[in-house]
């Protein structure tokens, strides 16, 4: 009999947090449970239909069907490239500046093999994404968890990381509007980060995919706007929120050269680049009609408002957040975060997720998505009422 051992660096990854939603998920709809998901952020509107023309269009042309270049198609970096000039008033080179990912996922987790040797230290925000530390452990690295309190506004706090962690850091990961707290860092804030990064010569790799998703009209800085961050380190976005296109796996990472050349050596010995007819329905994406986009936001700050009130007047503390579509909300006394997680899927079918899995500062509360429609929001609220 053949045994089968893994390798000692899978062991040191917890356990992936929406698979483990996922089972419990399973087990209650087992039960005849009708379920309310409030759990995974997954976009539940469809993909924009002029996205999908552009896909089909492209996806005729036999000349699509070849592998394609692995940092990406120019026309697509030059759309990349112009959307951040649209957006953010920054200036990319796309030939040297901007480089496609197979969805931002795999980028951010890809990236500490660039410049991670085992031993060094990794900066990681606490609650966090989980792929931050997944990467980091994967290559040998050491992960520092920066904590999100509330009392800072959920941003790190530089001055309180010890200065021989300073001296040791490699890289740094940031997110902002952050998931799952949904705090959104200012302008200020990332200059802060530019001289730390100067000072101690550590590599920002700041996360971004949920820029276009903010509301009462006040939309998020792009660390790319902070002088000097194309310096210091690179931002991650994807189509996928922006544009409800998860299942479609194209994202991008615009900054530094020499850190995109280094990711780029990464990602051509381990995959092929992103078939050309998905770059091409991209492109139209980022260059088309923005409508789709204020409209998304217009969907989501209806329900955001309606979840808000409802959660309030239960009696629970939470945040309006100001982008994204995660609530960060706090556990009622007696509770723990996956206590109260387990209480509401058990006895009001509601799947949320626990705090603390995406870290031990995420101990206390609970994570709820707005990616369910207004009347499943309303029923939430209703049915949550009936167990606290």
């Amino acid at each position: 009999m053949l045994k089968i051992q893994r390798a000692e660096r899978l062991t040191k990854l917890p356990p992936y947090l929406f698979a483990e939603i996922d089972k419990m998920k399973a087990e209650a709809k087992a039960r005849g449970v009708d379920i309310i998901n409030l759990g995974i952020g997954d976009p539940d509107q469809p993909t924009p239909p002029h996205i999908i023309r552009a896909l089909n269009r492209a996806a005729e042309n036999p000349a699509n069907h070849q592998y394609p270049s692995y940092e990406g198609l120019l026309e697509f970096r030059q759309a990349v490239a112009q959307w951040y000039q649209n957006r953010f008033r920054v200036h990319l080179d796309p030939e040297k500046e901007v480089l496609s990912l197979i969805g931002s996922k795999e980028g951010i987790g890809h990236i500490p093999l660039a410049f991670v040797n085992p031993g060094d230290i990794v900066l990681v925000p606490d609650p966090g994404y989980p792929v931050y530390q997944a990467g980091t452990v994967l290559a040998g690295g050491i992960p520092y968890t920066m904590p999100l309190l509330e009392e800072n506004g959920f941003l790190p706090d530089l001055e309180r990381i010890p200065e021989d962690i300073r001296q040791r850091a490699k890289l740094m990961y940031l997110n902002s509007p952050n998931n799952p707290t949904s705090a959104v860092a200012p302008l200020e804030y990332f200059k802060k980060v530019v001289d730390f990064a100067r000072r101690y010569n550590i590599l920002v790799c700041h996360d971004a995919p949920y820029s276009e998703m903010y509301y009462d009209g006040n939309p998020p800085p792009s660390f790319m706007e902070a002088p000097g961050a194309k310096e210091v380190g690179v931002e991650f976005h994807s189509l996928s929120k922006t544009f409800n296109m998860t299942g479609w796996r194209i994202g991008f990472v615009v900054g530094h050269p020499e850190i995109l050349a280094g990711l780029g050596a990464v990602k051509t010995n381990l995959d092929s680049g992103i078939f050309q007819a998905i770059q091409y329905a991209g492109i139209e994406a980022l260059t088309g009609s923005q409508e789709c986009v204020a409209q998304m936001r217009k969907i989501y700050q209806e329900r955001r408002d309606v979840l808000i009130d409802g959660l309030q007047q239960l009696g629970l503390k939470v945040n309006k957040p100001q982008a994204t579509f995660y609530v960060w909300v706090s556990v009622p006394k007696g509770f723990t975060s996956t206590g109260f997680t387990a209480h509401l899927l058990k006895n009001a079918g509601i799947v949320t997720t626990p705090g603390n899995g995406f870290g031990r500062y995420g101990e206390g509360y609970i994570r709820m998505t707005i990616t369910v429609g207004v009347d499943r929001l309303k029923e939430a609220v209703e049915r949550m009422k009936s167990v606290l």
